[in-house]
């Protein structure tokens, strides 16, 4: 039985020599395997937090509007919807039983007024008593007050937005009576500038920390469907205390908006930049494979006739719009393959395939 068994073994093995043997004279003799190239470059690289938070637009200043004063709305002197500017008038509350109540005090007033003068004259000669005195003086400063109060109170009638913003939709309209301070009219945001919030891993607290004591961080953002270059800002507001419950800490970007390209309520993506490296080595990050000893790159060599390529065990760092820091094992200038990695093996003979053949090729 033993014998039966070794029998077929050994022209089994000799095959699998002979195969070898025929596939390593055949390697010498193979077609060249077309691939893509990229030259490695150096370049400065933004340093930003990944993956990309998501934000949260909000107003820079909101107020809900209130009349001071009840009565009949009489007049809106907007469109919903629209801009207003500081101080514009949006609302006339009706002004004429303000008017009237003004009037009647006035008039009590005037009348207080000459009576002061009267006893201050009778106190002068020692006719009136102190006490009456000062009872005309008191009549006539309250009267004087009340008619401050009436001043205020039809100036009231004249809402006016307290700063630039965007009004929402009303909630009151005219012919409406207003019960004041519980009816609200609108709302008014101001949105230049304006507002984006998102949270951030405490890990990034110490780096954004540092960098804010330097010099100001850039924030960018983008949005779904967006047809312009991403708004710029700068954040402007780290919150005193990293959420227990997710780890994170709440950050605040000020952007101008000038071109209303944000909205309070939007969300949106947040690209904030801590720093930047200086002249790092990248290349195009589908260079970059995974093998079992790390990540490594085939780099094409030549003797200026046969190119073929090399596979050299590199360290990676961050990655930044399809781009690879490569931090060791590769240097500016050299070739690399950014396509047809499955055809190759180390000293493999390649033919360079590139849109730019002339440039790339070693």
């Amino acid at each position: 039985m033993k014998t039966n068994i070794f029998i077929p073994m050994v022209p089994a093995i000799a095959v699998v020599i002979l195969a070898g043997g025929c596939s390593g004279g055949a390697r010498k003799g193979t077609a060249s395997a077309p691939v893509l190239v990229a030259k490695a470059i150096t370049t400065n690289v933004p340093v930003q937090i990944d993956p990309p938070p998501v934000g949260h637009v909000m107003a820079y200043s909101s107020v809900t509007v209130h009349s001071q004063v009840g009565g009949i709305l009489e007049q809106i002197h907007f469109k919903e919807g629209s801009e207003v500017e500081s101080n514009a008038l949006l609302f006339t509350i009706d002004p004429r039983p303000m008017r009237a109540a003004l009037a009647r005090d006035q008039a009590q007033l005037e009348n207080a007024t000459a009576q002061f003068k009267r006893d201050q004259k009778l106190l002068e000669a020692k006719i009136e008593s102190q006490d009456q005195f000062d009872v005309s003086k008191a009549n006539r400063d309250t009267l004087a007050a009340t008619v401050q109060s009436d001043e205020l109170n039809l100036s009231f009638t004249e809402i006016r937005a307290p700063f630039d913003g965007v009004t929402s939709g009303l909630q009151s309209y005219a012919g409406n009576v207003v019960k004041a301070p519980d009816d609200t009219l609108l709302t008014i945001n101001q949105i230049h500038p304006i507002y984006v919030t998102f949270a951030v891993p405490e890990r990034y607290l110490p780096e954004i920390k540092k960098q804010m004591r330097e010099h100001t961080l850039k924030v960018s953002v983008s949005y779904e469907n967006m047809t312009t270059d991403p708004p710029q800002g700068e954040l402007t507001f780290v919150d005193n205390t990293v959420d227990t419950a997710t780890g994170t800490i709440q950050l605040k970007a000020t952007f101008s908006n000038e071109d209303d390209t944000l909205w309070p309520g939007q969300f949106v993506t947040v690209n904030s930049t801590l720093s930047e490296l200086t002249n790092a080595i990248v290349v195009p990050s589908q260079a970059v494979q995974t093998g079992q000893s790390g990540q490594f790159i085939y780099v094409v060599e030549s003797d200026s006739t046969n190119p073929f390529v090399e596979n050299r065990p590199v360290t990676i760092g961050i990655a930044y719009d399809g781009q690879t820091v490569i931090e060791k094992g590769l240097k500016a200038g050299e070739t690399v393959v950014t396509d047809g990695q499955l055809r190759l093996s180390p000293k493999a003979k390649v033919s360079i395939k590139s849109a730019n053949t002339s440039t790339n090729a070693p």
